[in-house]
């Protein structure tokens, strides 16, 4: 594949809900474009973008594939159209941030029969969100029940009049031959591989393109106050025209054109390829904004300018070691150049560069402000690192961090396992970034190795991965809940230690006045003894044993918080008194202040936002008041969403993520943050440590 220029390159993220084809619709471009012989099938696992053993197993995309292809347009030049190839189901978000952090428009993908779904309205927020300019491609136009006007309806209803149609099919269903394109008032009839011809529009197909040339021809002017001019003075602009003044609009996400077609016969896909050459913009049409010292600079996508390298993927190869998929957001690049990482000052030397074409390495020399491209062995670059000449301080602004609301506990199968767990999981979370790995624990606790992610196949396909890539097998666990106890009321104990066992002994007592204090106040230690019945020495001692007696647990083996401990008296023993016994007593005496008093558990509490569907809010604060959550208050978004916010105990939370899913069909999301440990109801059981 040849070197491309940079306003000849396109970078498109083809984006929408699972199934609804983009994988489908990547093959179809390939095999159009001559990159592929034949055309391969999600259903036989056959397919460039989905080639992970994961992936092929499922039937589904599991991550971000790119997957480049050359062009003729209609004007004759020859362009790259960068596909990358995004996941539709909601767990792997993280892999559509990383494609729309270096695209330059969307392809938004949407079934003529299912028409819009949850994964199409979040996909429509998040270019929304990020300025990223929008074409809609509404597929399967050739399966039963297909409708065209059915899904332009919806999407007008979804997200307003911005959307462009500028074709209409001919037939429909299992009678899809071709499409009427509606700025040139042209028919395209298509045979068997793909290719079009012009034919003469049937007269109801005629008469409803006509009006709706009228209609989008108005549009479009009317953002060109020149060409509305001309317009209104009686001349009727020219398809180019009309092209002309919608490319500027699209770029300035203000128009969305929608065409159509099926990528399984082929209809409409070489003019999906043509309308992303003459309609969507370059690399060079975009600027991109990056942080240098602190303040935000415009970086241009110009071959000639400062080298700047922004890494976007990481990806763990079995045979090459780790591969970055990397975007020039500046300057070209050549193999052996040598780059600083802008954050770690690092010095890297890009070893090959090539193009990833799913996972085929198609070597390439020099790649040039706009493309991507890849190389193996950036050791110190992980994703979102910026590499430039120099070690100037250069950040380049990636995507949010995305919550990681379900966890798994992981036990390892074998002792080997176990010495390779931690750095396989890092290598792991370097390749997924929206993963995360924490180890919780307490002195007197070992704790559990955690793995957290978007929801339950997320964390299933990263243990297969994890088996897979890295050899490392482990069993999973619920993650325990960090229960914690206090003492119920205050109380006064006695700690003694005695022993004589020929030579010097063990003596010590220590008189404690034990007492709760406010909730998050912690652990207080006060000294109160007077005429010298324990030397001073000795409380060090005395307050180290109370620590590590409340981190071994209260009566239901949790750790003991939010207690106030004062030392009144004691005795001790010039000989036999030590350090060892007085902490030795001080557990003692902790421990029986404990039992005469009792304890009461403390359950986590987290702060929970939920953002719905307006339409939804009370099923989700009914679902939340079952939960034992607190309801603290709603609030109506400007994008006609609600915010809930509630207390809920984190025990309630476990599976929270799924059960909202299934609630709100895929439209609501919650965040959650630890507030305050609160006492466990009498009617909820206390759990077993």
């Amino acid at each position: 594949m040849g070197t491309a220029t940079t306003p000849r390159i396109r970078n498109v993220a083809l984006v929408g809900h699972s199934g609804s084809g983009k994988t489908t619709l990547t093959e179809a471009l390939l095999l159009r474009s001559g990159a592929l012989t034949r055309a391969g099938r999600v259903e036989e696992g056959t397919t460039i973008s989905d080639h992970e053993p994961e992936e092929i197993a499922r039937g589904i995309s599991l991550s971000l594939a790119v997957a480049p292809v050359e062009w003729t347009a209609p004007d004759g030049e020859t362009y790259k159209i960068n596909l990358l190839d995004t996941p539709g189901y909601a767990d792997f978000g993280g892999a559509v941030d990383a494609a729309l952090a270096v695209a330059d428009v969307a392809v938004l993908v949407v079934s003529a029969v299912d028409g819009v779904e949850a994964g199409t309205e979040l996909a429509w927020e998040q270019c929304t969100a990020l300025g990223i300019p929008r074409i809609v491609f509404v597929t399967k136009e050739d399966k039963p029940r297909a409708d065209f006007q059915r899904v332009l309806s919806d999407l007008r209803a979804a997200f307003g009049s911005g959307l462009v149609p500028l074709e209409l099919p001919l037939g429909e269903a299992e009678q899809l031959h071709g499409v009427a394109d509606v700025l040139s008032d042209h028919g395209y009839a298509y045979d068997a591989a793909g290719r079009h011809h012009d034919e003469a529009l049937p007269a109801d197909v005629a008469s409803a393109e006509h009006d709706l040339h009228d209609e989008i021809a108005e549009e479009i002017v009317s953002g060109d106050d020149e060409q509305l001019e001309r317009y209104l003075a009686g001349d009727v602009p020219s398809a180019t025209d009309l092209e002309r003044s919608l490319a500027h609009e699209v770029r300035d996400c203000l128009e969305f054109p929608v065409v159509l077609g099926s990528a399984i016969t082929g209809v409409g896909v070489d003019r999906l390829a043509d309308f992303l050459c003459e309609l969507a913009p370059s690399p060079a049409d975009r600027l991109r904004t990056v942080t240098v010292g602190g303040a935000e600079v415009h970086v241009a996508a110009d071959p000639a300018g400062d080298p700047l390298v922004y890494v976007f993927r990481t990806v763990a190869d079995p045979f090459v070691g780790q591969v970055s998929l990397f975007k020039v957001l500046s300057g070209t690049i050549s193999a052996e150049d040598h780059l600083v990482n802008t954050t770690t000052g690092a010095t890297e030397r890009l070893h090959g560069l090539f193009t990833l074409r799913g996972k085929e390495h198609l070597p390439t020399d020099s790649v040039v402000a706009g493309d991507l491209a890849a190389v193996a062995k950036l050791s110190a670059s992980p994703t979102g690192s910026a590499l430039a000449r120099t070690s100037t301080p250069v950040r380049v602004v990636g995507p949010a961090p995305r919550p990681t609301p379900f966890a798994l506990a992981l036990r390892p199968v074998t002792q080997s396992d176990d010495d390779k767990l931690s750095g396989s999981l890092a290598r792991l979370v370097a390749e997924d970034p929206t993963l995360a790995v924490e180890r919780t624990g307490t002195p007197g606790d070992p704790g559990q190795t955690v793995l957290r992610g978007a929801g339950d196949m997320h964390l299933a396909v990263a243990l297969e991965r994890l088996a897979r890539k890295f050899g490392v097998n482990v069993e999973t666990e619920p993650v325990r809940i960090a229960y914690r106890e206090t003492i119920a009321r205050s109380t006064q104990a006695e700690g003694k230690v005695k022993k004589q066992s020929g030579g010097h002994g063990q003596f010590a007592v220590a008189q404690l006045k034990v007492e709760p204090t406010p909730r998050g106040s912690g652990f207080e230690f006060v000294d109160k003894i007077v005429g010298g019945s324990i030397p001073r020495h000795y409380l060090p001692a005395i307050e180290r044993g109370i620590i590590e007696a409340m981190a071994s647990g209260g009566l239901h083996g949790f750790p003991v918080v939010d207690v106030r401990v004062e030392c009144v008296d004691g005795k001790f023993h010039a000989v036999d008194s030590s350090d060892m016994a007085f902490k030795t007593a001080a557990a003692h005496g902790l421990r029986e202040a404990l039992t005469a008093a009792g304890t009461v558990v403390l359950e986590p509490v987290s702060a929970v936002t939920v953002t719905v569907p307006a339409a939804l809010q009370g099923e989700v604060l009914g679902d939340l008041s079952s939960r034992r959550g607190r309801i603290t208050g709603t609030s109506a978004l400007a994008d006609g969403r609600s915010a809930i916010s509630a207390l809920v105990p984190e025990a309630e939370l476990g599976r929270y993520v799924l059960d909202l899913r299934s609630l709100t069909g895929g439209r609501g999301e919650f965040a959650a943050a630890h507030d305050h440990y609160e006492p466990l109801p009498e009617n909820v059981p206390v759990p077993t440590r």
